[in-house]
């Protein structure tokens, strides 16, 4: 392993911050639902030096932060839930995203090199190996003293898996495994861990045993000597400076015939037996394919709530600093007026606000799905697939959200915004990426939407465009959404909404979860009766009509994300047991339902669901929130949970 940097936390850094209001606490506390007590316990011990980063930092001091910071955090208990107990895991899988989210609020470069040593590298080994790999390599990985990569994308494929060109090949004679990289677009790229810190790979690969391809497959790859040198046939880059994530030490690797035991393919799905022959519990390449896939569902997950984090930190900048800035006096009193009294100001930082907590609550429900997934073994592969599809909508939604939300923080800040020294240009370079990795937003929103027209992964993982077509015709009419939580309380709000009249609907729950629901059913059934005219075109034509219908796919995927999102914030809202909180989030929740709505306000006019005086009430209505909500503005922020001495903003000191 490299040398590592000591390096000392920003000197500028805040001391400890007092403990938020008593409402801020409370809200807190609804927030972070099952997971406040893991959470707490980050905010109650880890301090701004562990986990702040100073943004002048150069890319290799930031590197070497990073992994200090990483190893230290691990030698405090932190990090390693999500892991089996008997190889000292300490947490849920669950937990382990509640942990993500929490190092988030610090640093995004800090949780990310955790989320590629534990969450890929480590749930690589921990998902598709056996008990062995389990006892061989996760303790290592867990404690950061066995530094590892996964070794997925390539230089010429990325979101299709499917078709990376590295091989791994059976060798009889040796009994060993062969890695290769048969040519230059088969090199792997973009590795985190791979240009500095990385001495294992897990390494994505076509196993070809007996001269058949039996799809892609896992082995774990040593890239790195003892000494620090690359291992023999093995060729590591580093990609250098990059336009975020400093701390992240992201290379290239090429295998030249490299060969490795047998025993260090992860062969929890397929493998080659002592006899030589390929073996799995699975028969269908594409069902194994997608079931080892599914079992890595925890790393999108955490993707989306770490942007989510990242946006909460620009939020908890940008309104603290609005809160205190004035700026112009008022007319005949001479008094100055803050930018958060302005109705502009109001009007972009408030609908942000509101959508924090909208994700949020969505956010616990997917991570309380993801342990129901994990703890069936694999028993649910309906519930798997439905959090498969759950988690590439969050992300999506996230990350877009995220990106457009920290650059309207930095704006709302104004020139301060764009130092340095105040944190959001640091988020906003760090999070860029979040778009892509983990999944491409543009590929997912298809995934999602291929999920819910077809209904099971194994279907539309073996059709090609054709027959996804094919199929989806034979589902139209019988579209149905199912309620994803709280099913009988929002029915309830739904039929309420129905019996009152038409001007006290505005702000009525069951009216928004009608109008979602709605938008959602119709943007369904119209792409599946597009996907059935598709699938009645000559084969030549197929693609093309196919691909004509991707924009109408990308719809409705964020019409179900959007319903998902609200129907989680209801239910959450009815598990509040403080009244004055609940008052405040019912609040919180119209403005994000109202947002939600005015965004999509041209397909609310053009297929007749509103009419203009409904459309103009309901942006009156997002205006009047905005600013009856700004009263609380710090109460709220204090609710999204981050320390505020890990803020580290100039501008609040």
């Amino acid at each position: 392993m490299s040398t590592t940097v000591h390096t000392s936390a920003p000197s500028t850094t805040t001391p400890p911050a007092a403990r938020p209001s008593a409402t801020g606490e409370a809200l807190r506390r609804a927030l972070d639902g099952p997971y406040h007590d893991v959470k707490q316990r980050w905010r109650d011990t880890v301090t701004a030096d562990d986990v702040v980063r100073d943004p002048s930092w150069p890319m290799e001091r930031a590197r070497a932060w990073a992994l200090e910071k990483l190893l230290a955090l691990i030698d405090r208990g932190f990090l390693v839930a999500g892991f089996p107990t008997a190889q000292g895991g300490n947490g849920t899988q669950a937990e382990s995203v509640a942990q993500f989210e929490m190092l988030a609020m610090g640093d995004l470069s800090l949780v990310i090199k955790s989320g590629v040593q534990h969450g890929l590298f480590g749930g690589a080994i921990t998902n598709l190996g056996t008990q062995w790999h389990h006892e061989t390599f996760l303790p290592g990985a867990m404690q950061g003293t066995l530094t590892g990569c996964f070794a997925m994308t390539e230089r010429g494929h990325g979101s299709d898996v499917q078709s990376l060109e590295t091989t791994i090949t059976y060798l009889p004679d040796s009994d060993e495994f062969e890695v290769h990289s048969p040519t230059p677009t088969a090199h792997k790229a973009y590795i985190g861990n791979a240009a500095r810190d990385g001495r294992w790979a897990a390494v994505f690969g076509q196993l070809i045993v007996d001269g058949e391809n039996q799809g892609v497959h896992v082995a774990l790859v040593r890239i790195r000597t003892d000494e620090h040198a690359p291992a023999p046939g093995v060729t590591i880059g580093d990609q250098g400076h990059k336009g975020g994530l400093l701390g992240v030490d992201n290379g290239t690797i090429g295998f030249d015939h490299v060969r490795i035991p047998r025993s260090q393919l992860l062969n929890r799905y397929g493998g080659v037996d002592d006899a030589g022959n390929y073996v799995s519990p699975i028969a269908s390449k594409n069902a194994r394919f997608f079931t080892m896939l599914g079992t890595l569902v925890r790393g999108r997950i955490c993707v989306g709530g770490g942007a989510a984090s990242g946006a909460r930190k620009a939020l908890s900048i940008a309104i603290r600093y609005a809160a205190r800035r004035t700026q112009f006096r008022m007319p005949g009193l001479g008094q100055e007026i803050r930018l958060l009294d302005y109705q502009t100001h109001q009007r972009r930082l408030l609908p942000n606000l509101a959508k924090a907590y909208a994700y949020g609550f969505a956010m616990n429900e997917l991570m309380d799905q993801l342990q129901r997934v994990t703890d069936a073994q694999g028993a649910d592969p309906a519930a798997a697939r439905e959090l498969e599809s759950r988690a590439a909508g969050m992300k999506v939604t996230l990350t877009r959200w995220a990106t457009d939300t920290i650059q309207e923080c930095r704006e709302a800040c104004g020139g301060a915004g764009y130092l340095s020294e105040n944190g959001i240009t640091l988020i906003r370079q760090d999070a860029d990426v979040f778009a892509t990795f983990e999944g491409d937003n543009t590929v997912l929103l298809q995934l999602v939407a291929k999920s819910l027209l077809q209904g099971y992964a194994q279907t539309w993982g073996d059709m090609d465009l054709r027959g996804t077509a094919q199929a989806t015709a034979r589902m139209v009419g019988e579209t149905v959404l199912e309620r994803t939580t709280g099913r009988a309380l929002i029915d309830r709000l739904v039929a309420s909404a129905a019996r009152r009249p038409e001007a006290a609907q505005l702000r009525a729950r069951g009216w928004h979860v009608s109008v979602f629901e709605d938008r959602e059913r119709h943007t369904l059934e119209s792409l599946a009766k597009r996907m059935r005219a598709a699938g009645k075109v000559a084969p030549q034509d197929a693609f093309a009509a196919t691909n004509a219908c991707q924009e109408h796919m990308l719809a409705a995927a964020r019409a179900h994300t959007d319903r998902v999102v609200l129907e989680a914030f209801t239910a959450a809202i009815a598990r509040v047991g403080d009244p004055y909180v609940a008052s405040i989030l019912i609040q919180v929740c119209d403005l994000y339902a109202l947002t939600v709505l005015e965004e999509n306000k041209g397909w609310l006019l053009e297929h007749e669901r509103i009419d203009s005086t409904r459309a103009k009430a309901i942006s009156q209505a997002v205006l009047d929130l905005s600013a009856t909500l700004s009263s609380q503005a710090i109460e709220l922020v204090e609710g999204l949970g981050v320390n505020e001495d890990w803020l580290n903003a100039a501008i609040l000191r």
